[in-house]
């Protein structure tokens, strides 16, 4: 008996030293403590957790945000540690406490948690536990309570009788028109959550009255979240209700004084064009949609630039050329020219996408000139951007029509001064290549991927070396023999070390694009020559590529070149060499 009892006592001993840290007074004891709470509850079971164990959670509330914030966490998925879905009003009290505290990521948090709990209760339950709390948390004296309350809402109000449910619609107005701006802006981030479960009558008489409100509210904070609840509500009502109910505010807003709510419209525009329809959309989204283009803030025709792509992807097909070419491309033309640098690169990285939708000839008559403005621009970016998207315009028009003006960009971005922007060339060059085709580029882009092998900055002329494996693979292994791997062999003498190290390192990515012949009939040569080079790093990267290269290699020619190689590597006078040679020996006995 005594022997059982120790067994159980030694069992919750853990537990009995993670209740303990609890009430440590380092913080990280109790943190660790809290991140272990569900071995807690198991360890005590259902009951001693609901009554002994949530009540104690419930009093220690008054703690750091760190520790609070894990504690809002686990109580979401404690559920079944209390005792299943019957249970689950005992995870209310700590959560409700946690809601109301200063720290916005813990109230979140909660709320967070609240909702994974409301929506595990019975609907008899939510409305004798979970409403009274979303009514106690609406009353508050502070207004965190307040803030919290707004995103319980939409949890309870599609389970709950019709009476509690005219009570929720009230409550939401009242936090609608707060004297606190945060309350405000609460209520209005979750807005179009709570449209999308009241009923269209009420959607109508209560809720959209409230939407008007906050898109007039004098903190521009909550109007532009006003915008967002815009997209929902617009899907939820039929178009002759969307016309005089949603759109007057729409258009104030596309107006709006403060640039972040023009900002905002700008970023949902797509969204708001989606909920909408085609017709009102041609009435009334196109000229907002100007109206954006031409904003006086940076910030708002850059946000808008981005959207230009899929704005006019959705037009109605129809009149979709028309609009584009009457009353998008003269604001566009703009744009290009723009003085911000932020806009030109947005417009770049979609401009190309116009081109499926107007066809060639459109397109050659009307992108092509701003293509051309755009590839001479002075920034970096924006030259890039049009680079990167060549690919649409090349499946309208053909490269042909692209490449004389093409050639100049690329070459001016392949030599430019920063780095980051060579290198981003780099990374598009395969993609460019295999639209340009082999002979283009053999005559006019070989060259500069060979230049950028012998690049000053490392992280280059590694991206050159992976971007020769690369157009291995798009031109293929006889190309490669005819066109490039004589110009990398001729580096291998090159009286600079590090050239001799780069034509290493590309034959090391070449000989698994390359195959055996090939490796075994020139790769391999030059390799073996370089075991003799004077300088210690590239004869131990020597080793480094004899290993790597051994795979593409037949069994004889191993034993024949490979091994007699290495074993004189791994008799050298130099530490890292006789290392790396002793590493590839094994490494090829291994495989």
């Amino acid at each position: 008996m005594a022997a059982s009892d120790k067994s159980v006592d030694d069992s919750l001993y853990p537990i009995a030293v993670l209740i303990d840290e609890l009430k440590n007074e380092d913080v990280q004891l109790r943190l660790n403590s809290i991140k272990k709470l569900s071995t807690i509850a198991l360890a005590l079971g259902e009951e001693r957790t609901r009554s002994e164990l949530i009540p104690f959670l419930t009093e220690t509330i008054y703690d750091e945000d760190e520790v609070l914030l894990a504690l809002a966490d686990q109580l979401g998925n404690f559920t079944s540690l209390v005792g299943g879905p019957e249970y689950a009003m005992y995870l209310i009290p700590p959560l409700e406490s946690l809601a109301t505290v200063e720290e916005t990521v813990v109230r979140d948090k909660a709320v967070e948690s609240l909702r994974t709990v409301a929506a595990e209760h019975s609907a008899q339950d939510l409305e004798i536990h979970v409403v009274p709390t979303l009514q106690r948390l609406v009353s508050g004296d502070w207004f965190t309570s307040r803030t919290s309350a707004c995103g319980l809402f939409s949890v309870c109000y599609p389970r709950v009788t019709q009476p509690v449910k005219a009570e929720l619609r009230v409550n939401f107005r009242k936090l609608c028109q707060d004297e606190t701006p945060m309350v405000r802006r609460a209520a209005a981030n979750k807005l179009g959550e709570f449209a999308k479960v009241v009923e269209t009558e009420y959607l109508k008489s209560d809720l959209i009255p409230n939407f008007v409100q906050l898109a007039q509210d004098d903190q521009d904070s909550v109007r532009l979240l006003a915008v967002e609840a815009c997209v929902s509500i617009a899907q939820l009502l039929p178009q002759d209700d969307v016309e005089h109910l949603v759109l007057p505010t729409l258009r104030q807003c596309a107006s709006d004084s403060s640039w972040r709510v023009r900002y905002m419209v700008a970023e949902k525009f797509v969204d708001l064009q989606k909920a909408v329809g085609p017709e009102i959309t041609r009435v009334d989204l196109v000229p907002a949609f100007q109206y954006l283009l031409k904003d006086a803030e940076a910030e708002v025709r850059a946000a808008v630039a981005t959207k230009v792509k899929d704005f006019c992807a959705n037009l109605d097909k129809a009149n979709q050329v028309q609009i584009i070419l009457s009353s998008i491309l003269p604001y566009v033309r703009d744009l290009v020219s723009d003085p911000n640098p932020h806009v030109k690169s947005a417009l770049a990285s979609v401009i190309m996408g116009l081109s499926p939708m107007l066809g060639a000839y459109q397109t050659v008559e009307q992108l092509l000139p701003l293509f051309l403005i755009q590839l001479k621009d002075e920034c970096p970016e924006v030259r890039l951007n049009i680079i990167s998207n060549l690919d649409c315009v090349n499946d309208v028009i053909g490269i042909q029509q692209l490449s004389q003006s093409l050639l100049p960009a690329i070459v001016e971005l392949a030599e430019d001064s920063k780095w980051r922007v060579r290198l981003a060339i780099i990374e598009y060059m395969p993609a460019l290549a295999g639209q340009l085709g082999q002979e283009f580029f053999d005559q006019k882009l070989r060259g500069l991927c060979m230049g950028w092998l012998n690049d000053h900055v490392y992280a280059i002329r590694e991206a050159a070396t992976l971007n020769m494996k690369k157009l291995v693979e798009q031109f293929g292994a006889p190309w490669a023999e005819q066109a490039i791997i004589p110009m990398i062999l001729v580096m291998s003498r090159n009286k600079n070390y590090l050239h001799r190290m780069t034509c290493l390192f590309c034959l090391n990515v070449l000989a698994e694009v390359c195959g055996t012949d090939i490796t075994t009939k020139l790769l391999l040569p030059t390799v073996i020559v370089l075991a003799a080079d004077p300088v210690a790093n590239v004869r131990f990267n020597v080793a480094k590529t004899l290993q790597k290269i051994s795979p593409f290699l037949e069994a004889s020619v191993i034993d024949s070149q490979v091994k007699p190689t290495l074993d004189k590597l791994n008799a050298d006078t130099d530490v890292d060499v006789k290392h790396f040679a002793a590493q590839a020996i094994a490494g090829i006995a291994a495989a």
